[in-house]
């Protein structure tokens, strides 16, 4: 009977695609590999630098578009520049861990 409306239909091949990640998720695993060394900011900035890799990759595949490869690379620069001072101060920044976070305003001040 071919008046079934509940068809399997098979997918074409550009829809078995794995899920991507958002720009939330990305900064979430940045923010949450840098807090769990947020004693030792060289270990962070190792952490750091190794996620970068892995956004160049994902970069790569077009998995990342060019504005959330920029965020994400904008805040890493600031986080690796960063003293021990600086490198808890940009922990506790919440607009830091944004989506869309230009980084104009420079280092966060301590009120």
């Amino acid at each position: 009977m071919g008046w079934w409306p509940f068809n399997r239909r098979r997918a074409d091949s550009g829809d078995d695609n794995p899920h991507m990640r958002g720009s939330r998720m990305w900064l979430i695993d940045l923010q949450e590999a840098c807090e769990r060394e947020y004693q030792n900011p060289a270990a962070g900035k190792a952490k750091v630098r190794e996620l970068q890799v892995e956004w160049t990759d994902a970069h790569a595949r077009d998995e990342i578009s060019d504005e959330l490869l920029e965020g994400l690379d904008r805040r890493a620069f600031r986080l690796i520049r960063s003293d021990p001072e600086e490198w808890l101060r940009w922990l506790d920044d919440i607009e830091f861990w944004k989506p869309g976070w230009r980084g104009d305003e420079g280092v966060p001040t301590t009120d």
